[in-house]
Parts: C-alpha cells; structure tokens; sequence
C-alpha cells in the first residue's frame, strides 16, 4: 500500500507536511516567488480568479494579491493588477461566504459575472439534452457551468492582457475532481502539490477566519443537488485523502477508493491523446 502512495505522491509532487510555523511561511515565500515570476516571464501584469467563497480560491487569492503588492512595490509600477472574479449562476446560495472571502482578499479590482444566461443558451441549443434524463442533464450543465466560468476568466484576462489562476491542488488532483477544461483550465496553478489541510493551514497563516478555512467544500454545480460536500463525491474524505498522500496509514476501502480514482481520472491530468 505505501508504495502506491509514494509513486502517486511523486507523480503529483506533494509537498511534505509543515514542520511548522517556519517551514509553512518558507512555502508561502516560494509560491508568491513563483507567481511573480510567472508575470515577468509572461511580460504581463495583471491576474485573473474566480472567487467561489471555498477555501481553495480564497487561498490562491490570498496569495495573488501579496505578489502582486510585492511587484507593485518592488518596481514602483502601480499597473500591476489582482482582479477577482465573481461568477454566480444566477443567485450564490451561499453569497455570504463569497462576500466574506472578498473581504479578506482585498482585491485591487472586483467584478461580477452571472454565468446563467451564457450557460442556458448553450444548453438550449444542444437537441441531446432536450431528451435527456433530469439527472443527465444536470450533471451534463454543470460541467457546462465550470467551462463558461472559466471562458469568463480569460475573457477578462484577454481584454486585461492578463493570466489566469486556477486553484488545483494534489487533494483535488488525486481524486480528478475537477471539471476537464473547466476549472481544470489555467496558466498557473499556485496551490499544486499541496493536500486540503496545508491550503487551510496557507489560509489560517494569513488572518482568515476560521468558518471559512473550515468552510464544508462543494463544487455546487449541480442543481439537483445543491451544496453538495465534496467528499460525499469522493467516498472518502478530506482528512483521508491527505494522510493517503503523505503516505500515512489510511484503511483499505479508503486506500482502494482513492486508487481506482486516481486511475480512472488519470485522463483529466494528462495532455489530449495524440497519435
């Protein structure tokens, strides 16, 4: 069992546990270094993430906009911009948490997108799902949901001349819970190799509060389903995940359920097919 964990920790560099207070801030160095450096190399300025009021994207934010402060500061040039991105469908039924981690974030610039009118005219176009079963369809328009919100994102990033950040970690990675060309889609991916309990650990570093580094995650894409936890999706949770990545020991329905996961979603962190 160890074995298989260690070859999929390697294969997506997860990071070792936090030694502590010192080592977690040394990583938060790193990763702000690498965003920055992303911009230069890019000759770009400005960054682009959706805030969904989950822990994931309040952290890579978190971090964003400390880079974008360091290069404001280190350079003198104030075109050096965060943009967060609000993207409901329709009303958020938890708009609160959003608001709240916006309130921490302190972007430079908030905007606001309702993705609902671009994704019921897709669907609206697409005779398949007119004949679909209920459950069908909405799993069908919720990976639609994903993928519009991500079209909004680099739109704004296109008529910014910016980058786009996406929020994957090696907690989400293992378990390929993430929408193919979605929220999968990104330039960077700041929060990679981390498992859920160091991105919290990044978030608590920074002054969140706690009900939203402790925030239930849901991907709330699914209408039938509202606020749906992610580990009721996995089968296994969070806290079992991450010890299975840091090759702790976990029991074997969880070390099976997380395996045969990672193989069947091997697809969604690879390169399209080619011949």
């Amino acid at each position: 069992m160890q074995a298989v964990q260690q070859e999929i920790a390697r294969a997506l560099k997860v990071q070792p546990p936090f030694a502590d207070a010192a080592a977690l801030e040394k990583d938060v160095t790193r990763r702000v270094a690498f965003i920055k450096d992303c911009l230069n190399n890019a000759r770009l300025k400005t960054l682009v993430l959706g805030i969904s009021g989950g822990v994931d994207s309040l952290t890579a934010a978190l971090l964003a906009q400390r880079a974008i402060n360091e290069l404001r500061s280190e350079t003198g040039d104030p075109a050096y911009r965060f943009i967060a991105v609000r993207l409901p469908y329709h009303v958020q039924h938890d708009e609160h948490d959003a608001q709240a981690c916006l309130d921490v974030i302190k972007a430079d610039e908030v905007h606001t997108i309702d993705i609902a009118p671009a994704v019921k005219a897709l669907a609206a176009e697409v005779q398949e799902l007119k004949n679909g079963s209920p459950s069908l369809v909405d799993f069908v328009v919720g990976n639609v949901k994903a993928r519009t919100r991500m079209v909004a994102q680099y739109t704004v990033a296109g008529a910014r001349a910016g980058l786009v950040i996406g929020t994957d970690h090696a907690a989400e990675a293992v378990m390929g819970f993430f929408t193919k060309f979605g929220d999968g889609a990104c330039d960077l991916a700041p929060l990679s190799g981390l498992v859920k309990n160091q991105v919290r650990a990044i978030a608590r570093s920074f002054g969140a509060p706690q009900a939203l580094v402790e925030k239930v995650p849901t991907a709330d894409l699914e209408d039938l389903e509202p606020g749906k936890p992610d580990e009721a999706s996995h089968g296994v949770t969070y806290q079992q995940i991450d010890a299975f990545l840091h090759g702790e020991a976990v029991s074997q329905e969880a070390f099976d359920i997380i395996v045969a996961t990672y193989r069947k979603t091997q697809h969604k962190r690879e390169l399209p097919f080619a011949p």
